[in-house]
């Protein structure tokens, strides 16, 4: 697989974490100001991990009959995808990155997102596997039955001028009933749920979750 690795007159990757929760509100409105930054060459990129208070996020294919109870705030989100849920432990990663220099290519950078997912769980002991019908990173659940599998990490993206805004969300240790108020990422079948390092019996810490996706990130997309 080629790797995209930024080019010399790019300024280093910024890298942020927020120790307390961030509003969806502030988090959209901070993307959006420092993509415009990043856009007019006036900041560097950045990627930036933070949680979120419980809530729900509609992408622009969600659909409202997929909302099976508004248990939480719903926010319209400008990014692919259906509805998803985002709440204390889970470790969200919004990614502002210049496609003008790392290539405008969409389905590549979805591509590489999934790709450092897997190798930022694969370096905590969870063998996350791509899906060619579904977007996101899923674990096998022999125990459930030979055909389940459970979604782990989810991607959502939007573009503008070509600087990327929002990212992926991976599920630490948060409480899976409450993507009971949804259909995620519109999978209905049965054979499909959510996971998490807790659900999967490991202990992780968002410490040493934020470190593995620092350091693939490295190696996939550059310093």
């Amino acid at each position: 697989m080629e790797l995209v690795r930024t080019q010399p007159e790019l300024a280093p990757v910024e890298w942020r974490i927020s120790r307390d929760l961030v509003s969806y509100e502030a988090a959209v409105a901070a993307m959006e100001a420092r993509a415009a930054a990043i856009s007019a060459r006036e900041s560097p990129e950045l990627v930036w991990l933070l949680e979120h208070p419980p809530l729900y996020t509609a992408g622009t294919s969600a659909k409202r009959e997929q909302l099976l109870g508004a248990r939480f705030p719903v926010h319209a989100s400008g990014r692919g995808g259906q509805l998803t849920y985002h709440g204390p432990g889970q470790r969200v990663a919004y990614l502002m990155l210049d496609l003008n220099h790392r290539g405008r290519d969409v389905r590549r950078f979805v591509h590489h997102l999934e790709e450092w997912i897997m190798r930022a769980l694969a370096s905590l002991g969870v063998a996350g596997e791509r899906r060619r019908d579904r977007i996101g990173v899923w674990v096998r659940r022999p125990d459930k039955g030979p055909e389940f599998e459970d979604k782990i990490a989810a991607i959502g993206i939007r573009i503008r001028r070509w600087v990327t805004l929002h990212g992926i969300a991976i599920n630490v240790d948060c409480d899976l009933a409450h993507f009971g108020g949804i259909v995620p990422c519109g999978m209905s079948e049965p054979r499909y749920g959510v996971t998490s390092f807790a659900d999967l019996h490991m202990s992780i810490t968002m410490h040493a979750l934020d470190a593995a996706l620092q350091r693939e990130f490295e190696q996939i997309f550059g310093k």
